[in-house]
């Protein structure tokens, strides 16, 4: 599956000036990396965001957020989110950045 590559830029905008964010081509569509973990990524026109456990439910709770799943399984931690859910900055924005919170926890790969 192709992804987006209006949002591609939209992130790499984000990021832009962040060496330690990397683009790689994961799950037919693009993830972006954060010291070596997946951070957020796009499937199609999908937001992936790995929110990690804590923030799951609350993720899910959020508009246009719906679970993950791969294959029929849900992947516990990580949402996807529908385009309305980040059409403006500032959503995309709030995603990056409960994205990010979680990332940043864990140890560099």
């Amino acid at each position: 599956m192709a992804y987006d590559e209006g949002v591609a830029q939209r992130l790499q905008d984000v990021f832009s000036g962040r060496p330690e964010i990397a683009s790689k081509k994961m799950f037919g569509g693009l993830a972006l990396m954060y010291r070596g973990h997946m951070l957020l990524g796009i499937l199609g026109d999908c937001l992936m965001a790995r929110v990690g456990p804590e923030l799951y439910e609350a993720a899910l709770a959020r508009p246009h957020a719906r679970e993950m799943d791969f294959n029929g399984k849900p992947m516990k931690g990580y949402v996807f989110v529908d385009p309305p859910g980040y059409a403006q900055d500032e959503n995309l924005q709030e995603w990056v950045g409960l994205c990010l919170r979680f990332n940043e926890s864990m140890v560099a790969k």
